[in-house]
């Protein structure tokens, strides 16, 4: 199998945010601390069951002492080739010499342990099957499945009366390393997209800073221009004619004035907390911290004034903070609702999560906060449990200068 030595399967794995991910979430990761570690232990020792059948058989003293201990260190070394490759090669490959070594010597062991102790060693071969899936690139596991499938039936067929066992074993060797490939493409698209992803918000992010750079220079560039200019212009009339440079600094004043409304003014828009930005980061927030979120994919379509969304969007992040921090919640709904009252329309923010509610006894700065945030626009914020026992977190605001919001 001729595969380039330092050929790499998969990507980076690091999270561009920063955030921790659910230790479900890491496999086909490298493991970041014990916690991570022991959840992918789990997942990947769990199946080290199907082991039992060859652990009986050594354990009931079928064999001989020799080829008890021997048997026994043989199926020590192939667990251990087993767990090294699906530990560390599953999503990229550095090492193809380590790796095809290891894939060989587990082939080896799975012949010599089936073909020299019977058939209740054919189970080997299994999880050689998906030790081809889970590290050898589908181009080449196509063929190597099947030829450890035929390979576990040539050593079955030195025992008679085992074609039953056989056909069994074959299939389940034969689907479950396909299904070990699909897992592992699975787990590379996954990390792909992870990449991807980052990728996309650091193009933003770098798209904002030139965005921002351009206005500043369309908004000073003239005005600093000016300013030079005036000012070396009152440096000159200075000892000749003091009240005609007493005007050019006043016009300095004048234009260093506006110069710096024009700022303050572009740096709150930059500023502005927007439904559409908050709803993106509420659903990567939820994601990242392993709750099952239900994130509207865009704002409504109506929506109130620019103030009026800055506190929704102000409430919509602390809300979601609270769920991934204190509620300790496996389901978040946020949901916008438009009422009719006798006041007139509103616009309602529902954030609703199963966690313990316990950022719900007391009204801490945050929610202090955006209470006061909430009523300078008129609008109202409740909490309190909700219909999962959870918490609940309602705001309502006025519609009464509403726009029609664009699809971000």
């Amino acid at each position: 199998m001729a595969v380039p030595e330092g050929h790499t399967e998969g990507v980076n794995t690091t999270d561009a945010a920063g955030s921790q991910l659910h230790p479900v979430h890491t496999f086909g990761r490298p493991s970041q601390g014990r916690r991570q570690l022991l959840t992918k232990s789990a997942w990947i020792g769990v199946w080290l069951v199907f082991l039992s059948s060859p652990v009986k058989d050594l354990a009931d003293g079928h064999h001989t002492p020799l080829a008890t201990v021997l048997g026994s260190l043989g199926l020590a070394l192939f667990v251990a080739c087993y767990l090294t490759l699906v530990f560390r090669y599953t999503t990229r490959i550095l090492r193809w010499r380590a790796v095809i070594s290891c894939f060989a010597l587990l082939v080896a062991l799975a012949v010599v342990l089936a073909f020299s102790l019977g058939d209740h060693w054919l189970g080997l071969f299994v999880y050689v099957s998906v030790s081809a899936g889970a590290v050898l690139p589908v181009r080449y596991a196509v063929g190597v499945i099947p030829a450890v499938t035929l390979l576990m039936v040539l050593v079955g067929l030195r025992d008679d009366g085992l074609g039953d066992l056989l056909t069994n074993l074959g299939v389940i060797t034969l689907l479950v390393g396909f299904a070990m490939s699909g897992v592992r493409e699975l787990i590379r698209t996954t990390v792909q997209l992870r990449q991807a992803r980052a990728t996309v918000a650091q193009l933003a992010a770098n798209e904002e800073r030139l965005r921002l750079a351009r206005d500043l220079h369309d908004l000073l560039g003239h005005s600093l221009s000016l300013i030079t200019l005036k000012s070396e212009l009152a440096g000159r009339m200075l000892p000749d004619h003091p009240d005609k440079a007493a005007q050019q600094v006043a016009d300095i004043e004048q234009v260093s004035r506006q110069a710096l409304v024009d700022v303050r003014e572009a740096v709150s828009g930059y500023r502005r907390r927007t439904l559409a930005g908050e709803l993106v980061g509420a659903r990567t927030a939820l994601t990242a911290a392993g709750v099952d979120a239900e994130v509207p994919e865009e704002p409504p379509a109506e929506l109130p004034g620019e103030e009026a969304e800055a506190a929704l969007a102000w409430a919509l992040r602390e809300a979601v903070t609270n769920v991934v921090r204190h509620s300790g919640a496996r389901r978040c709904t946020v949901a916008f609702t438009a009422r009719q009252t006798l006041a007139g329309r509103l616009l309602e923010l529902t954030v609703e999560d199963d966690g313990v509610g316990a950022s719900g006894t007391a009204a801490g700065n945050g929610l202090t906060g955006l209470s006061e945030r909430v009523e300078a626009v008129g609008g109202a914020l409740e909490t309190g449990p909700g219909d999962r026992r959870g918490f609940r977190l309602a705001v309502r605001v006025p519609l009464a200068k509403a726009t029609v919001g664009s699809p971000s």
